[in-house]
């Protein structure tokens, strides 16, 4: 059995992608952390990436979060360092509330923070149900047929400079997301990420518009249970930190 004592004391990194985005946009952390020995999974979505084809009205944030459990349980995964970015923080926040003792550390990487009862709107700090039903209307503009957001035309707000290869990528690779993954309440039964060591990094330049995150980010610095801290890079930092990124989650796997 040594073989399978070796595998197990390798780093297991399991990274969920964010909205209009897919396992893809993982590939330069990946290469990175798979070059240190470490075991990468990048799950996409139901709906996104390679799995646009599998994009239906009832695709929600249950199924966002089950193909996550389902890799862990399928693959037998413990000792987990899982990463949510942007949306996917929804979505490991559910995975941390279903199968915590599974998991070692999370790190939300310029992420949505839920909890129990919000949704990707409502998750904002601070949102006034005014803004919350501007922001909805604004979604729903995005998904004329109901079912599936537009990507954006310009996809610079991604943090990606015009006019480069990187913004190439993405507006190659960028597929429209399920709308009512981001209207779908979280229910969270079991604390979701709380008493797991968590980490909350924030990406500061440019700071994406409209986002939830600088809040997260100004909320969660007073509170011990996390460690916060920031990348002066833009909200895609997989793409364009790919080392300072795969640097974070290597960190994340010593002491504690």
């Amino acid at each position: 059995h040594s073989g399978a004592r070796a595998a197990s004391s390798r780093p297991v990194f399991l990274l969920v992608h964010g909205a209009w985005h897919g396992s893809w946009c993982w590939r330069r952390v990946a290469e990175r952390l798979e070059s240190t020995g470490a075991r990468v999974l990048t799950p996409t979505l139901t709906g996104c990436g390679e799995r646009a084809h599998l994009m239906r009205p009832d695709v929600g944030l249950d199924t966002h979060i089950q193909d996550v459990v389902a890799v862990i349980e399928a693959e037998e995964l413990t000792q987990i360092h899982l990463c949510g970015h942007s949306y996917g923080g929804m979505v490991v926040t559910g995975v941390c509330d279903r199968l915590k003792y599974r998991i070692s550390s999370v790190l939300y990487l310029d992420a949505a923070v839920p909890s129990d009862g919000e949704t990707m709107i409502t998750q904002s700090p601070g949102i006034t149900p005014e803004a919350a039903a501007a922001t909805e209307a604004g979604l729903r503009a995005l998904a004329p047929d109901g079912v599936a957001m537009q990507v954006f035309p310009d996809v610079t707000i991604f943090g990606v400079a015009a006019g480069t290869e990187d913004e190439a990528w993405l507006k190659r690779r960028l597929t429209p997301h399920p709308l009512k993954t981001w209207l779908d309440p979280i229910r969270l039964t079991n604390g979701g990420s709380d008493r797991l060591r968590r980490s909350y990094v924030h990406c500061v330049d440019p700071v994406l518009p409209m986002a939830s995150f600088p809040a997260h980010y100004a909320r969660l610095r007073n509170d011990p249970s996390w460690s916060v801290s920031t990348l002066a890079t833009g909200h895609d930092a997989m793409i364009t930190a790919p080392a300072a990124v795969a640097d974070l989650m290597l960190s994340q796997t010593v002491g504690g």
